[in-house]
């Protein structure tokens, strides 16, 4: 029995308060696992141990508030009131990162992201879309598993390969595409080579037909990265070069030297 919607928990816990978070905290590793990144509300009751009325309710109420959405197969999904959130939680990068994400925007003429990595998550949290009609981009706030992502390879190749495994260990290495590293061992791999070379390519491991170069952003805390990601038929390996070029300089705009 879930009990009533107000009243503590434990250590002085505000009851609905913490539910309310719990159901977002599972839309969230929905945004990351389900094809579609939403969550029917039966499941969402079960996975937080609510009631079903009860989770319909605190639901409703998001909603309201603009932080979950409702999709037209009824599944509920995070919300654009979580973007606002996100990026003044994480303020002064984005804005600082302004100006480099316009750069290579420019240089490239292809999207332009940057990301952190929060817990063992990706998450986007500024952008400089592509001039282009058809264009590739990843929304403000969208989370992604790192070990198939430019920026999260990026990001892993900063760390302690024990901490690499670490992470994994929690998420797993779930295929998205033909070509997503699905081992430890071909994960680990590849981040060394991102470390010889100074940057990493993701070729298709998140979406089939999207390429993807990113670099990390030297002491940046928490880890953090710029990518620049098109469709695979526009990024040549000329593209390439110009966009390695620009995110380098991004990156050291942006980062600690001491880091």
């Amino acid at each position: 029995m879930d009990g009533a919607q107000s009243g503590t928990g434990p250590a002085g816990q505000v009851q609905s308060v913490a539910r309310a978070f719990g159901l977002l905290e599972e839309l969230a590793a929905a945004a990351v696992t389900a094809p579609d990144g939403a969550m029917q509300l039966a499941e969402l009751a079960s996975r937080t141990g609510l009631a079903v009325p009860t989770a319909h309710r605190l639901l409703r109420t998001l909603q309201s508030l603009g932080h979950v959405r409702q999709l037209e197969s009824r599944a509920y999904a995070l919300g654009p009131g979580l973007i606002g959130l996100g990026e003044r939680a994480t303020p002064r990068l984005a804005e600082r990162a302004r100006a480099a994400l316009v750069r290579m925007e420019e240089a490239a003429q292809e999207t332009a992201n940057l990301a952190i990595l929060d817990g063992d998550d990706v998450a986007y949290i500024a952008q400089v879309p592509s001039r282009h009609r058809m264009r590739m981009f990843t929304e403000v706030g969208r989370r992604v598993l790192p070990h198939a992502s430019g920026v999260g390879k990026a990001m892993l190749a900063t760390l302690p390969e024990a901490r690499v495994r670490e992470i994994v260990a929690r998420t797993g290495l779930p295929g998205y595409t033909p070509t997503t590293l699905t081992t430890v061992d071909a994960l680990l791999a590849d981040l060394r080579e991102i470390q010889h070379r100074g940057f990493s390519i993701d070729d298709g491991e998140q979406e089939v037909g999207v390429r993807c170069i990113a670099v990390a952003i030297p002491g940046a805390h928490p880890p953090a990265a710029l990518s620049i990601s098109g469709p695979a038929t526009r990024m040549t390996d000329a593209i390439v070069r110009t966009a390695v070029d620009e995110l380098i300089r991004g990156a050291r705009s942006l980062g600690d030297p001491a880091g």
